[in-house]
């Protein structure tokens, strides 16, 4: 079956008003900017998004966020995203902080049918016992909080049960893909991408490199096409856009010294 979709406008033109979207990304490594830029285009608002975080620099899953288009967040990290931290506490939306490796899990979880697991990760925390605030009321009050969750022992150590996550679609980006959906991804790339992946009921990939079925080698395969139901090829310009969000450099080394 061929999954490719002309243009990622076409991708996500099905993607309606208060979706849910899994997507995939570590900071700005592994982003699936254009998919992202083409629902920004579409207009598309009162979206609940899971991501380990909510975009970075003003890219990716930030632009849908200035622009009010993102209504609750189920995430890891906020990091240096400034609008994030701003849109939270003056309770403009709700934030489901969790563990990263729970997040990470409750993802694999729901594309692999689990509906819940336990884990030691949070026990004895609000994560546990409830009370993280989810959406703050803009006084410094909080309107909404987490519920507790079910704290079960075995063999004598307490676990907290977390539910798997489903959503309607997923956005991820790859290095390689084939036209069945198989993909393939890029070192630090193959972060939360196979995870979300897995996790969309409707799973689109932009890729930077289009290739033909059999092309990939089975054994270095990350998702296969079964998770996947549609491919936008990146143009090379595309494919080439990628931002550092810290770029870190060496001091030159003193002359004489090279070698030693």
């Amino acid at each position: 079956m061929d999954k490719v979709v002309a243009t990622a406008a076409e991708a996500v033109a099905d993607v309606p008003e208060g979706a849910s979207l899994a997507v995939g990304g570590f900071g700005l490594s592994g982003v699936p900017n254009v998919l992202i830029q083409a629902l920004y285009d579409k207009g598309t608002g009162g979206l609940s998004v899971v991501s380990n975080n909510c975009g970075a620099m003003d890219s990716g899953l930030a632009i849908l966020l200035a622009a009010g288009r993102i209504a609750r967040v189920t995430g890891s990290y906020i990091g240096a995203n400034k609008e994030f931290a701003r849109q939270y506490l003056a309770g403009e939306l709700e934030v489901e902080m969790i563990p990263q490796g729970t997040l990470a899990e409750r993802l694999r979880a729901g594309g692999a049918g689990i509906p819940a697991f336990f884990t030691p990760a949070g026990v004895g925390t609000q994560v546990a016992d409830g009370g993280l605030p989810w959406r703050y009321d803009g006084q410094g009050g909080v309107a909404l909080a987490s519920p507790p969750k079910e704290v079960r022992e075995f063999d004598g150590v307490e676990y907290v049960l977390e539910r798997g996550i489903r959503t309607d679609f997923a956005l991820v980006r790859a290095a390689k893909g084939d036209r069945h959906g198989n993909l393939v991804f890029n070192k630090s790339t193959r972060n939360f991408n196979p995870l979300a992946a897995m996790a969309g009921r409707i799973t689109i990939a932009e890729v930077e490199e289009l290739v033909e079925p059999g092309d990939l080698d089975p054994d270095a395969v990350h998702v296969p096409g079964i998770f996947v139901q549609r491919v936008v090829a990146l143009t090379p310009e595309q494919a080439a856009d990628k931002q550092i969000e810290r770029r870190t450099v060496s001091a030159p080394a003193a002359q004489g010294t090279v070698g030693r």
